[in-house]
């Protein structure tokens, strides 16, 4: 071989790189670009992470997804929204909490919008009042001096069938002038049972000692000509209290006046006996009002209690019974309708009261 040939492998070795394969090495991979850290390998048989669960199939049925709880909700199926409070109370707490209220919470009975709208009471029409009240005081002097120790004699000494009697002679007396003034309203089965009880106390009651009209049903009402005036229209009267006869109104005392020679105490002639009647009427009206006498020492004014007490009970006498008739719903102690013990025009001995 000579030069030239040797100058022309030595030129082919040089621009051909050394390999390791030359040098009993294994061959080095290609060079790889740099990327990111590739994810960790998975088992063939682990469980794939959350993030690539396959969605799942929405139910056919709408109403079942919306009443079926979750798979993994531990709350009771109670058909509320999801997230909503869930009542633990037992009915027991829940009807406590509905009468008096939930406990740790506010309540305002003014702004209560399950309360009956609130009643209101008529102011009373007392524009004499001061000439009222002096006379207020003259009548309780006159009471505590001679009518109140009269009574509580009377009740002492009398038995009570006996006064019993008494009472049941003076309410059949006033049967009569019931009875008129019930036609006089327009109420004429009224005046019939009033007609009729006076019959039946007179004769088979020994002229009104006993009563054997009630046990035959026959209702004991009482209407005077005053109440007539009111059933006529005259509802708002001025309050009036007079000497020895106490609360009155102005229409009141022209109902004394109409009623007056009705009455059958007056038909009697003999003064002496005329006068008894009339006081005995007088006692037997205040032992009926001992049961209001421990009302009245407890009050700040008696004046206003009396007056407002009597109006209020005047309005149901002329008002009351006619509303009751409609509603069948009152109990039966506010439809009784007795005699009013208020001191009659006829009661008062040697007064002559005429029209």
């Amino acid at each position: 071989m000579n030069r030239t040939s040797i100058a022309l492998l030595l030129a082919l070795a040089g621009a051909m790189p050394l390999t390791r394969a030359h040098a009993g090495e294994q061959p080095a991979p290609p060079a790889v670009p740099a990327s990111p850290t590739p994810p960790p390998a998975v088992a063939p048989d682990a469980v794939a992470p959350a993030a690539i669960t396959p969605p799942v199939a929405a139910p056919t049925n709408p109403d079942a997804s919306a009443s079926a709880p979750p798979a993994n909700s531990t709350e009771p199926t109670t058909g509320e929204p999801a997230g909503a409070q869930v009542d633990q109370r037992t009915q027991a707490e829940k009807d406590y909490d509905a009468l008096y209220g939930t406990p740790g919470q506010d309540y305002n009975p003014v702004a209560d919008s399950t309360l009956p709208a609130a009643v209101e009471q008529q102011a009373s029409y007392d524009p004499w009042e001061p000439l009222n009240r002096r006379m207020h005081t003259f009548n309780n002097v006159v009471d505590r001096v001679i009518a109140k120790p009269l009574a509580k004699a009377y009740v002492k000494v009398v038995p009570r069938p006996v006064r019993l009697g008494v009472g049941n002679f003076y309410s059949n007396l006033g049967q009569p002038i019931s009875a008129l003034n019930s036609l006089l309203q327009g109420n004429p089965k009224q005046a019939a049972q009033a007609i009729g009880r006076f019959a039946i106390n007179t004769t088979l009651g020994w002229a009104g000692l006993f009563d054997p009209a009630s046990q035959l049903n026959l209702p004991n009402h009482s209407e005077d000509f005053g109440q007539t005036l009111g059933v006529w229209g005259w509802k708002r009267s001025r309050y009036v209290e007079l000497p020895l006869f106490g609360p009155r109104t102005v229409r009141d005392i022209l109902g004394l006046i109409g009623d007056a020679p009705f009455s059958p105490l007056r038909q009697v002639q003999d003064d002496p006996s005329r006068n008894f009647l009339q006081g005995l009427q007088l006692v037997d009206i205040r032992t009926q009002l001992f049961a209001v006498d421990s009302m009245r020492e407890g009050a700040t004014d008696d004046y206003a209690l009396v007056r407002d007490a009597w109006l209020q009970r005047r309005s149901y006498q002329i008002f009351g019974d006619r509303q009751q008739k409609k509603d069948d719903s009152l109990p039966p102690y506010l439809r009784d309708d007795q005699d009013d013990p208020t001191v009659p025009a006829n009661a008062m001995p040697g007064i002559q009261i005429v029209p």
